[in-house]
C-alpha cells in the first residue's frame, strides 16, 4: 500500500502532467490549436510539474516534500481558475480578451505568421456534454488541487 504522505504528491505529479499530456495530444495530434488563454492554462500545469517532482525528490525532508506538494496543489487550482474566467469568456458570461493571438514560440517567418491560424479566444473548438476543454481544465483542476489538500491533510496516518 501506498502511503498517504506519498500519495499527494505524486497526485500532484500525475494530475497536470496527465492534464498537460492531453492538451498536447490534443493540439497535434487532433489539430485543436490553442488560444492565448489556452497558453496561460498550461503555464500552472508546468510548475506544479516540476514542484511535485521536487517534492518527490525531497521525500525524506517531511516540511520541505509537504511545502512543494502544497505549492503544485496551489498551481494546479491557479489552471483550474483561468479554467474558469476561459471557459466564462467561451459561453460569453464575461468578456475576455480584446486581442487573440496564437503563442508557443514556433517560426517566426513572416511566412509562418501569415499562415498561422487565429484561435479566439471566446470559441470554443471542442465541447463534449456542453463543456469546453477549458471547463473540463477547470472542472479536473480545480478536483485534483482539492484531492491533493486532502491527502497532505491525512498526512502518514491512513494508507491509500
Amino acid at each position: 500500500m501506498l502511503k498517504t504522505r506519498l500519495a499527494a504528491p505524486i497526485v500532484a505529479f500525475a494530475a497536470p502532467l496527465l492534464l498537460y499530456d492531453g492538451a498536447l495530444v490534443s493540439q497535434f495530434g487532433f489539430g485543436l490549436h490553442p488560444c492565448e488563454m489556452c497558453y496561460w492554462q498550461r503555464w500552472p500545469h508546468q510548475a506544479a510539474i516540476v514542484l511535485a517532482l521536487l517534492a518527490l525528490l525531497l521525500r525524506a525532508n517531511d516540511k520541505a516534500m509537504r511545502r512543494l506538494t502544497l505549492l503544485a496543489a496551489l498551481a494546479i487550482a491557479i489552471s483550474g481558475a483561468i479554467g474558469i474566467y476561459h471557459a466564462g469568456v467561451e459561453y460569453g458570461f464575461w468578456e475576455g480578451l480584446t486581442t487573440c493571438a496564437t503563442g508557443g514560440g514556433g517560426p517566426v517567418s513572416l511566412d509562418a505568421i501569415m499562415n498561422a491560424p487565429l484561435i479566439r479566444c471566446d470559441t470554443a473548438q471542442w465541447t463534449l456534454f456542453g463543456i469546453s476543454l477549458a471547463g473540463f481544465n477547470a472542472i479536473f483542476s480545480l478536483g485534483a488541487a482539492a484531492l491533493v489538500l486532502t491527502l497532505l491533510r491525512r498526512g502518514t496516518t491512513s494508507t491509500v
